[in-house]
């Protein structure tokens, strides 16, 4: 281990929580270790390290292990992995449904809440031998930048407690940068796995839209919500992605496409070659007055190796991701409002005020109230009043409009570009408590993420060096067309190649 005891160090034969997933997977396949031993050892760092960072909402250590010994019984007797990465355990955003673990959102609405039915993704993890070590923390029904946001107290990143591990998926990424679990799975509405991924050094995608199942994601916003995959290294990341992408008949908005070779173009990029690619720079972003010094000398680097490892870095104008926030803070509380409203204390969740002196509306007020964080409800009556009479066209309207031009600006760029790279974050990890009085701040953290989800096409975010002003990471963020998630397992991999060099 590193000095700070709560990172993962450099790899240690005799430490399995420093090894990556594909050297797990390669070691429980040829049986030269078992999958309930890692599994054990990573349930021992979470037992020594998260009552301090609290990644975890719930650890299942005996259906992880289980699911374990099963993997080890079918390898035992011949059979062959069921995936790539049968064995290999994971940490579980606690958005997914899970028949065997609660399902809050990190919210006292659906406290203790235990789904009839698992999601999708988590019927795929289960099916491909990958024990789910536990449920992670994040910011209420995704709705957050930093984690701070959860009915249960926030997370903190493991380079600095003091400091926010990003969000809404910070538990995850927290998990997987001090070592309590090899990989883990995200959501993503407007940055929440990219955003975490740059703040604790970790990699994270955010896959095009409607390639991984949002059956059994607890919905914020349907037409911005994607799941994905995290993990510490590239081709990690890719060999869940392949787990967890491809048509759900359960999803009504889920591609019938075939899935992009992320896990061919990750090994392709590990070669640390670019000629021949195209890398777009975003002019919108370029000496953006929200970027931190260090960020941005940092980006600057980032650049320079793209270009040593033979890219070719090419401007491209996007002048409608000036108005992606005011879009993004339309479209997104106008879907929550929509969507949170089946947590009524009715149905099913909490149940406040129901001692029979109360009328069902006043039970269904009360529950909300009780059961709801500030932020949760700031978006819930935004969206309410944006989509009411008068005021839908001027507003949410608009804002479909405006989500158009984005979308039309990056086709314009691909047509010229193979994939474009930016920041992932303005700054560096801020502390807990900096922005939480100052909503308008916390949203403007997430400025160089929002453009991608509103057009549905591709993003990922890799570590792309420690700020000099700060001494905590960045990330370098790459974008790619709808359907071109190869692309950015390509540069990904290759950029990453370059660093290690």
């Amino acid at each position: 281990m590193s000095d700070n005891k709560y990172l993962v160090g450099a790899r240690d034969d005799s430490d399995f929580t420093t090894w990556t997933a594909a050297e797990l997977a390669e070691k429980i396949h040829s049986r030269e270790i078992s999958s309930e031993e890692v599994t054990q050892a990573h349930l021992d760092r979470i037992s020594d390290i998260d009552a301090d960072i609290h990644a975890f909402l719930h650890v299942g250590g005996d259906e992880a292990l289980a699911a374990a010994v099963n993997v080890d019984n079918a390898l035992a007797n011949g059979e062959h992995p069921t995936s790539p990465l049968a064995g290999v355990p994971l940490a579980l955003k606690d958005v997914f449904t899970t028949t065997d673990a609660p399902t809050t959102c990190a919210s006292k609405m659906l406290e203790g809440y235990m789904s009839p039915y698992d999601a999708t993704v988590t019927l795929r993890l289960r099916a491909a031998g990958i024990p789910i070590l536990g449920k992670t923390n994040m910011d209420e029904f995704a709705m957050g930048s930093s984690t701070e946001n959860s009915a249960y107290g926030p997370t903190k990143n493991p380079w600095d407690l003091e400091r926010t591990p990003g969000g809404s998926g910070g538990g995850s990424s927290a998990a997987l940068a001090s070592g309590m679990a090899p990989l883990a799975i995200g959501t993503d509405t407007g940055g929440s796995i990219r955003q975490p991924a740059a703040l604790t050094n970790t990699v994270g995608v955010k896959p095009t839209y409607g390639t991984v199942s949002r059956y059994g994601l607890v919905a914020c916003a349907s037409s911005l919500d994607q799941g994905g995959p995290t993990a510490r290294t590239v081709l990690d990341t890719a060999l869940l992605h392949e787990v967890i992408a491809g048509h759900d008949s359960h999803d009504s908005t889920s591609s019938t496409r075939p899935i992009a070779p992320v896990v061919e173009a990750a090994k392709a990029g590990a070669s640390g070659d670019l000629t021949g690619m195209k890398l777009g720079v975003v002019k919108q972003f370029q000496h953006n007055d929200a970027l931190q010094d260090g960020v941005l000398a940092a980006y600057e680097a980032n650049l320079e190796q793209l270009q040593s490892q033979g890219a070719e870095l090419v401007e491209v104008d996007c002048p409608n991701f000036d108005h992606a926030m005011n879009a993004y803070y339309l479209i997104l509380p106008c879907e929550v409002s929509s969507n949170l409203a089946r947590f009524d204390g009715m149905r099913y969740g909490q149940r406040r005020g129901d001692d029979g002196t109360h009328s069902a509306d006043e039970v269904m007020s009360i529950t909300r109230e009780e059961g709801f964080g500030p932020e949760v409800k700031r978006r819930i009556m935004l969206g309410t009043y944006a989509l009411s009479v008068g005021y839908y066209d001027a507003y949410y309207l608009q804002a479909q409009r405006v989500r158009n031009l984005i979308a039309q600006d990056f086709a314009k760029a691909y047509e010229t570009v193979d994939a474009i790279v930016a920041p992932t974050t303005p700054t560096t990890a801020f502390k807990l408590g900096e922005k939480v009085d100052d909503p308008l701040s916390m949203y403007l953290f997430d400025l160089f993420t929002l453009p991608l989800n509103l057009a549905g096409v591709c993003g990922m975010s890799v570590p792309g060096g420690l700020a000099s002003d700060t001494n905590l990471p960045t990330g370098l963020q790459i974008m790619g067309p709808a359907h071109g998630d190869d692309r950015l397992y390509r540069v990904g991999a290759a950029f990453e190649a370059g660093r290690a060099k």
